[in-house]
């Protein structure tokens, strides 16, 4: 039977994203939660996920855009604008990493500090993933396995969006470079023996929509180890106020939860796993 890890990305974020994710614990099929250090709702998700002591398996959202780092921005300033921030997102990082303005020495001490956030909140973190996966990036993709080694973090997303064929949107134009950049990062995942990475992403093509509709027409992408990537949450108005990702946050968190979901599983051959079960 093919096997599938849920895991809802974005905890830490806003308080609304860290509900959704949990409510798409308790009542749907999430079985893992990626935190963002940086969150600024961070210290409401480490005690939500404190309180639960069955509760999902916990891992790292590195984030190298959108937010602020936990570095001083004087100490990092390849990774931030003017000020003193993040760069607002994936092309603006990409393109500096492709000019060859990236400096790993800062890149590392970023997402280390990022890493030693979450373990000293007591988390038990066993994978690890990156906003806008910007960590395949061949030169940030070495640091984290880098990192992931040494912190014992034995999981690393590697995106491999299957359901591409579809259609042909300008999303799925993004995720077949992404596609293309995880084939290398993988190849460089094989040579590490104690490190691990799903063979699929699935949900990448829907991310922030998911509905009980394109959940079914994916779940037959699943291989043998699969993870669906979700972004619940709770608040839509709240939340778009703050993210203008024009995500349907509470329409992905209803999908998660509803009671048809279980028996399309079945019929797909499916079943749920986590990460801390292998």
């Amino acid at each position: 039977m093919k096997k599938l890890i849920v895991t809802a990305d974005d905890v830490g974020l806003h308080p609304g994203m860290t509900q959704g994710a949990l409510a798409a614990c308790d009542a749907g099929i999430v079985t893992a939660v990626s935190v963002a250090a940086v969150g600024r709702a961070f210290q409401d998700a480490v005690e939500r996920l404190r309180e639960r002591t069955d509760g999902p398996d916990v891992g790292l959202h590195l984030t190298l855009v959108g937010e602020r780092p936990l570095s001083p921005p004087e100490r990092i300033p390849s990774l931030v604008g003017r000020d003193g921030a993040f760069l607002p997102g994936y092309p603006a990082l990409a393109r500096r990493w492709l000019l060859g303005r990236l400096a790993p020495a800062e890149i590392e001490a970023e997402l280390r500090r990022q890493i030693e956030r979450l373990l000293e909140a007591g988390l038990k973190v066993v994978h690890a993933n990156a906003h806008q996966h910007l960590h395949v990036l061949p030169q940030i993709f070495e640091i984290v396995l880098r990192l992931a080694e040494e912190h014992g973090i034995r999981w690393v997303r590697i995106p491999a969006e299957p359901a591409l064929g579809r259609h042909w949107t300008p999303r799925a134009v993004q995720l077949a470079g992404l596609n293309h950049l995880g084939r290398r990062a993988r190849r460089r995942l094989l040579e590490r023996q104690r490190l691990r990475a799903p063979e699929g992403t699935l949900g990448l093509l829907d991310a922030g929509r998911l509905t009980v509709e394109r959940l079914r027409r994916i779940l037959p992408f699943a291989g043998d180890v699969a993870e669906l990537v979700c972004h619940p949450g709770i608040g839509d108005q709240e939340l778009a106020a703050a993210y203008g990702w024009r995500y349907r946050w509470e329409e992905e968190t209803a999908a998660l939860c509803d009671p048809r979901v279980p028996g399309m599983l079945r019929e797909a051959g499916v079943e749920l796993t986590s990460f801390s079960r292998f």
